[in-house]
């Protein structure tokens, strides 16, 4: 297992105590969970906490999470909803798994809102151009929607193909992103 934080920062979080916090967004209930350090453990298009911190690996998980403030990421959250979609870039990341998973969650966050590629484009980006179920793995297993942004990978018919937040939520992101210069 290997450990990636992806952001120009690079703060430090440990698996302490996480502040947790929903916010209202045009297309439903936007919940972030954010550990000690400032980096997004887990985030999601959902209001229900207990379906985002499963997907945190088990020596991330905090051992107290407290409501509140989440500060620049709240921000950053409300920004990209408001047109913003450059507001997420700073933001710091934490996930863990194998070196491949994180290397691919890493490529993600170079995927340029308005330009979606496919899960075949996604593979080859990550290094691995014959491993298009291991990038469409990489998009299932990502804990940290939006900053790390899984809805800009589509299927090479140019369709939706899945998302963990309904395809509702995907088509709006992508509707928006395409929106904006």
């Amino acid at each position: 297992m290997t450990d990636t934080l992806t952001t120009p920062a690079n703060p430090t979080t440990t698996a302490g105590t996480a502040t947790w916090s929903t916010q209202d967004t045009p297309i439903g209930p936007f919940t972030a969970v954010v550990g000690s350090g400032g980096a997004v453990l887990a985030s999601g298009w959902t209001a229900e906490l207990d379906e985002l911190l499963p997907q945190v690996h088990p020596s991330l998980r905090p051992g107290e999470l407290v409501e509140g403030d989440l500060g620049p990421v709240a921000d950053a959250i409300a920004r990209y909803h408001d047109g913003d979609l450059t507001a997420i870039d700073a933001i710091a990341v934490r996930q863990r798994s194998g070196e491949f998973l994180n290397h691919a969650w890493d490529v993600l966050r170079t995927v340029a809102p308005g330009a979606p590629v496919t899960y075949t484009e996604y593979a080859t980006r990550s290094g691995r151009p014959k491993a298009v179920r291991a990038a469409a793995s990489a998009c299932a297993r990502n804990a940290a929607a939006l900053f790390v942004p899984c809805h800009r990978v589509l299927r090479t018919d140019g369709s939706l193909g899945g998302f963990r937040w309904g395809l509702p939520v995907k088509r709006w992101l992508i509707e928006h992103e395409a929106a904006r210069p």
